[in-house]
């Protein structure tokens, strides 16, 4: 919702009606995730996109059906129906969409949801999309975190159902992921029947990108592409400059270490924040690290440093103390073989690495690859990522790749023996 938030709450203000559909849940290869929103509006104007195209006008007839009734409505679109090439879903995909219609009588708490949202405050709207009950449906509880449990506002139906619910959100919110929740009837966590959406509105992830160099300059704007609240920072302040880093949310001219053991006091620091640590400076590198990698929580660790940069920082690193568990952590020499020269190229290897971390991707070509090209179920965060980046590198070329590379493989060795020398990674 938080891209047509502005519309919405433009005719909210003015008392207008809106029909606003969401995506509550995807299968295979839907092109939206759940939360993805689009709104009927006033006159019939429609904004957002639930589908990227695939089945926007169906949506459409149907929030203009929902206007008129007042009725919610559940609408499965994909390759199950009959008519999904009628309505344009030719993806392959399962969109469940759930239509309701938004005014202040319906959704009186909307403004105070928009103030949390628009404050960067955690907050999570949940509703109910289906329920054996037709008078349960469109119940919505918002949901807020609190110190000992979470607090809210609202009813969907009982206080079983509300418990049940406000704990597994509360979950949500920390992570800040949407999703839809299966229960019984009354809550029951084993049963079936009520389906809930839990629409989660948290803070942007972090991006703190250490070290005022162009390789910086490319990963925040990747960064911030991305949908992350980037931070520069470096010791150095005719570097670290706002001219320089126009795409970064803030630009801190201070020692690196210092800044993250500060913003991880303060309880900035969580486990959707991401590091990159391009400092390419042992007396930046080392006491930086010695920090992050001993954060409990954190999503992402990165490092840049040719391979001979790598293995004397890793031992300075066991010097210092550091354990072979807190080094696993670490993604050193940072990024996938992707090939990249350039900054930005760079930074897409970068990103490429954070995104396949993230979801469970292997980094492989997907037009080698069978089976389905979305991750949905969000993989468990290991506390060793070695594996996982090992697994990463070795898909980065498909096996075809390899056995042509076979009779180059002395001059590539040459050349990758040779780069050791230079102070830049190539990705």
């Amino acid at each position: 919702m938080r891209e047509v938030l502005p519309d919405l709450l433009g005719w909210w203000r003015e008392g207008q009606d809106v029909a606003m559909a969401t995506v509550v849940g995807t299968w295979r290869s839907a092109p939206r995730q759940p939360g993805a929103a689009m709104l009927v509006g006033p006159g019939g104007a429609a904004v957002g996109s639930v589908s990227g195209g695939c089945v926007e006008g169906a949506v459409y007839e149907l929030g203009q059906e929902v206007l008129d009734t007042g009725t919610p409505a559940l609408q499965r679109y994909g390759v199950s129906d009959d008519d999904a090439f009628a309505v344009g879903l030719t993806c392959g995909g399962i969109l469940d969409i759930y239509v309701e219609k938004v005014s202040q009588q319906t959704y009186p708490e909307f403004g105070d949801v928009a103030d949390d949202i628009e404050a960067g405050r955690p907050v999570a709207v949940v509703t109910v999309v289906q329920h054996p009950d037709a008078a349960f449906v469109g119940r919505r509880m918002i949901v807020r975190p609190a110190e000992t449990r979470p607090s809210r506002s609202g009813s969907l139906g009982s206080a079983r159902i509300d418990d049940a619910v406000a704990d597994d959100v509360a979950g949500l919110i920390s992570s800040g992921h949407s999703a839809a929740l299966t229960y019984g009837p009354d809550g029951e966590r084993r049963g079936e029947g009520m389906r809930v959406f839990a629409a989660v509105f948290a803070p942007r992830p972090r991006m703190i990108v250490f070290g005022a160099i162009d390789f910086a300059a490319a990963c925040a704007r990747m960064g911030r592409f991305l949908g992350y609240r980037v931070t520069v920072c470096d010791a150095r302040a005719v570097f670290a400059t706002n001219t320089r880093f126009p795409d970064a949310d803030e630009v801190v001219v201070q020692w690196p270490h210092k800044y993250l053991a500060k913003e991880a006091e303060a309880g900035r620091v969580d486990e959707r924040t991401v590091l990159c640590v391009l400092t390419h400076d042992p007396k930046f590198d080392v006491p930086l690290l010695e920090v992050a990698l001993r954060l409990p929580k954190v999503a992402y660790i990165g490092a840049m440093g040719s391979r001979r940069t790598h293995d004397d920082r890793t031992e300075r690193l066991r010097e210092a103390g550091l354990s072979d568990g807190e080094l696993g952590r670490l993604s050193s020499p940072i990024g996938l073989d992707l090939g990249a020269r350039t900054p930005e190229e760079t930074a897409v290897s970068i990103a490429a690495e954070i995104v396949a971390l993230r979801w469970g991707g292997r980094g492989d070509r997907l037009t080698a690859t069978d089976g389905p090209i979305h991750h949905h179920e969000l993989p468990d965060r290991p506390d060793d990522v070695s594996e996982l980046t090992e697994s990463l590198a070795d898909a980065s070329g498909s096996d075809h790749d390899r056995e042509a590379a076979e009779p180059n493989d002395r001059a590539s060795t040459t050349r990758t023996k040779e780069a050791e020398s230079s102070s830049t990674d190539r990705h």
